[in-house]
């Protein structure tokens, strides 16, 4: 008997995506308004957003926050978004809402963002701009491959033993051969910077968690914001339904999908 192909199960997809934490949909909203705020020619959304090294100075340096939020066309914000999702919503449901804006809004784009600046003003004297979220992808890959080294360091393909920290690599190197136009270097610099973050270097970069809870209970997150994770990991805002075992196989995001361009991908 042949074995049945999976099949698409709408109810299944919707019931995740209400499962999704609020700094989640956040980020998926923005990023397909913007495709959307792309369309028209009255703004040019992706020259305003992306980071060109030449263009990048002390009255733009805002392009080092919004280049993970514009895309080239919709099929790079589809490939980014799929890829993105279940990251990023794991990351939210370990250390928080709070957490996860500060540290997406703040050090886990700008420091990508500036490394690229500095290899690709200073050492390779080029201009080559990029975009998209998958420069995230990038960071977050990392940074699962970090957790994954520590219960497993290694895995076997035949006689041979991998770290386990080298799969994000492997996969940037796949899609970069597989993808054209997807750069290779921004991706490079988000994996660097989510194997520090992996490794306990950059915790000093979170804002620290007794302020955050003085912040939630004085706001009252938890009783206004649908979906919201508190910062002890534990608590979930009203109506939020986030699940509450381990996350399956099904939860990972596929490397098939780091796609970017340069347009980035990164």
């Amino acid at each position: 008997m042949a074995p049945s192909m999976p099949q698409f199960n709408p109810a299944r997809m919707r019931s995740y995506v209400f499962r999704l934490p609020l700094f989640t949909r956040l980020v998926l909203l923005i990023v397909a308004v913007s495709w959307i705020v792309g369309i028209q020619s009255m703004w040019d959304i992706v020259q305003w957003g992306a980071l060109i090294p030449k263009d990048v100075g002390l009255t733009t340096t805002y392009r080092l926050n919004t280049f993970p939020l514009v895309h080239v066309n919709f099929l790079h914000a589809l490939i980014n978004l799929l890829a993105l999702a279940p990251l990023l919503e794991r990351f939210e449901a370990d250390h928080g809402t709070l957490v996860t804006l500060a540290l997406f809004f703040g050090p886990l784009s700008t420091l990508p963002g500036v490394m690229y600046l500095l290899v690709e003003r200073a050492i390779l004297r080029g201009n080559t701009t990029i975009m998209g979220a998958s420069v995230w992808v990038s960071v977050l890959l990392a940074i699962e491959a970090m957790k994954a080294y520590r219960s497993n360091p290694n895995f076997s393909i035949g006689p041979y033993k991998i770290p386990t920290w080298t799969t994000p690599l492997v996969a940037l190197l796949v899609v970069t051969f597989l993808i054209p136009n997807t750069s290779l270097l921004g991706h490079l610099c988000g994996a660097a910077v989510g194997y520090l973050f992996g490794l306990g270097y950059m915790k000093f970069l979170a804002p620290p968690e007794k302020i955050l809870r003085w912040v939630e209970r004085k706001m009252n997150l938890l009783g206004r914001l649908p979906h919201y994770v508190s910062v002890d990991q534990k608590t979930y805002g009203r109506y939020g339904v986030l699940p509450t075992t381990a996350p399956t196989a099904e939860g990972g995001a596929p490397l098939a999908f780091m796609g970017s361009s340069q347009r980035l991908g990164p």
